[in-house]
């Protein structure tokens, strides 16, 4: 029975093979697809890589995402999920941080929103699970993390995308430093860095304090020093 099945394997059938397909070797990306879109992540690199795991969830008619399906012609009962379009990076960037129960300090309450600095203009934010918790701040220009602990898959989705998790010292929290978030910070990475090593960070308000580095491995700080694990596998390909 396997012999007989997989000999045909490479065949398919009448209407598999009556599908029309390209014949190029590599995927041919349709600009104007509002499902499917080259992902951003190897752009510099010249290399074309794919997204698997995505939020889920449908997608709120005011928001960021709703309005860029307007855009392209989309009625809101075409929307449909946040997981139906994970392939396409502008509708997932704008799925960043919109969990409705989320409680974002800057406003005090639960809900999607959040304020843009220094302006202080209220903004409307958006809500990933899974890997988009670390891809969405990653294309928002997030470049590193600190908190008072880490779900475990949530940190290590962080170091795939090169984002420093930084964690706070024993009793030690953004309150206990008075710190408000609307300040801006300098972080001291050292060049011969080490895995959970301490480091200083510097505050725009002159208050300074240490935090752990979350690279747990000298695998992890490999996937930093090449800029995430996407960008890690590649060279390690190329060489």
């Amino acid at each position: 029975m396997f012999t007989e099945v997989y000999s045909k394997i490479t065949v398919g059938n009448s209407r598999w093979n009556a599908l029309e397909a390209p014949q190029s070797i590599l995927y041919p990306w349709d600009t104007s697809s509002t499902y499917i879109k080259h992902p951003p992540f190897l752009e510099n690199m010249g290399t074309v890589t794919t997204d698997h795991i995505s939020p889920a969830g449908s997608i709120a008619r005011n928001s960021p995402a709703a309005r860029y399906l307007s855009s392209k012609g989309l009625t809101p009962r075409e929307f449909n999920s946040y997981g139906s379009r994970r392939g396409n990076d502008d509708v997932m960037a704008r799925g960043t941080f919109a969990n409705i129960r989320l409680l974002n300090k800057f406003i005090g309450k639960a809900g999607p929103k959040t304020i843009h600095l220094p302006s202080e203009e209220q903004d409307y934010g958006s809500g990933p699970s899974r890997d988009w918790a670390a891809k969405g701040p990653w294309m928002l220009g997030v470049k590193a993390v600190i908190a008072e602990s880490y779900e475990r898959i949530h940190r290590s989705n962080l170091v795939g995308m090169g984002v420093i998790p930084l964690q706070y010292l024993p009793g030690e929290t953004a309150d206990t430093h008075g710190l408000t978030g609307k300040e801006k910070y300098s972080i001291k990475v050292p060049e011969n860095l080490m895995p959970g090593q301490t480091i200083n960070v510097e505050v725009s308000n002159g208050k300074a304090f240490k935090v752990r580095v979350r690279f747990d491995t000298d695998v992890e700080l490999n996937y930093f020093k090449h800029g995430g694990i996407l960008q890690f596998m590649v060279h390690k390909l190329l060489k």
